[in-house]
């Protein structure tokens, strides 16, 4: 059923977790989700995906298909989905794209 957006589903691990009481979801952000927040700032500044239309996503999409991913995570999760629901970038070059990224990570 969703399989072109089976990409983002395999990053859900076994041990993720949802955040699930107010001190998890009121903590300082990782380096990674202040970058995806600048990111979503910077499409929505060009026009590519505006914030509102990202934050309506997000409560449609994390609340259905994505409701196991963490709530900071959605964001990521949510601009992926539909840049290749837009045909910006397709499965298979996200695969490849997040394939480099997890080979930096191995090697440092």
């Amino acid at each position: 059923m969703n399989e072109p957006y089976d990409v983002l589903l395999d990053t859900l691990t076994p041990a993720t977790t949802r955040e699930s009481t107010l001190p998890e979801l009121d903590r300082k952000p990782d380096p990674w989700e202040s970058s995806m927040q600048a990111t979503c700032e910077c499409l929505s500044w060009r026009g590519a995906f505006d914030n509102l239309e990202r934050r309506h996503a997000e409560d449609a999409l994390g609340e259905t298909i994505y409701h196991d991913f963490p709530v900071r995570a959605r964001s990521a999760v949510v601009t992926a989905h539909t840049l290749m629901e837009r045909g910006v970038i397709s499965p298979e070059e996200l695969r490849a794209r997040m394939d480099v990224v997890r080979e930096r990570f191995h090697r440092e």
